[in-house]
Formats: structure tokens, C-alpha cells, sequence
């Protein structure tokens, strides 16, 4: 379920910090493009949570 992996995005970014999309879709078992649609699904929600070309970081 969508719901679930997105507060498991946050719970993971959040425990270990920076991440790459691949480590977050292997964890997930999703692929990386699911990954980053999450992400800007939760950054237009309002989560302080940024992509780069290789990682994903969480504002300050």
C-alpha cells in the first residue's frame, strides 16, 4: 500500500539520514522510480524532503 511505504520513507530517511533511491527501493522491494514519485508526493505535502541526481536528503 502507497500509505505505508511513504511514512516507511520517512521513518527510513529519518533514521539513517541521507539515502540513495536504490537503497530506499531495496528496502521497500519497489522499484527507484516509485521512489521518486513518493518523494515528490511527499515534498508537495509539505515534508522537508529533497532529491539530487544520486541522493535524497532530508532538509534541516
Amino acid at each position: 500500500m502507497r500509505l505505508h511505504r511513504l511514512i516507511a520513507i520517512l521513518l527510513l530517511v529519518e533514521s539513517r539520514g541521507k539515502m540513495k533511491a536504490n537503497d530506499l527501493a531495496e528496502a521497500l522491494e519497489t522499484s527507484v522510480r516509485s521512489i521518486y514519485r513518493d518523494i515528490d508526493v511527499l515534498a508537495e505535502a509539505g515534508i522537508p524532503l529533497l532529491s539530487t541526481p544520486d541522493r535524497m536528503v532530508a532538509s534541516p
